[in-house]
């Protein structure tokens, strides 16, 4: 887990999405977040809590499919999109 936003954005997918026997110790950074790959275990419908939950927590706005896709990557991708917002 390379920073502290990494490990706040995992603790916050595994509670808002009720992922249970992981830690967010456990999550590599660069892991996907969504699909079959993911240590999460989350699906489609779950990309849509957790960009509902990084919007209320961190009052960022991730707009379009194509955003969306791209911000949810993996921890760091979402960790980096944060940031940046929160810049301009």
């Amino acid at each position: 887990m390379s920073s502290t936003l990494e490990y706040e954005l995992a603790e916050l997918i595994i509670n808002f999405c009720n992922v249970e026997d992981v830690s967010p110790s456990d999550i590599p950074s660069e892991s996907p977040l969504i699909g079959p790959d993911s240590p999460f275990g989350l699906d489609s419908l779950d990309a849509v809590e957790v960009v509902v939950a990084v919007q209320k927590t961190y009052g960022v706005r991730i707009g379009g499919e194509k955003t969306s896709r791209e911000v949810l990557q993996s921890l760091t991708a979402l960790a980096d999109f944060i940031r940046r917002e929160k810049r301009e």
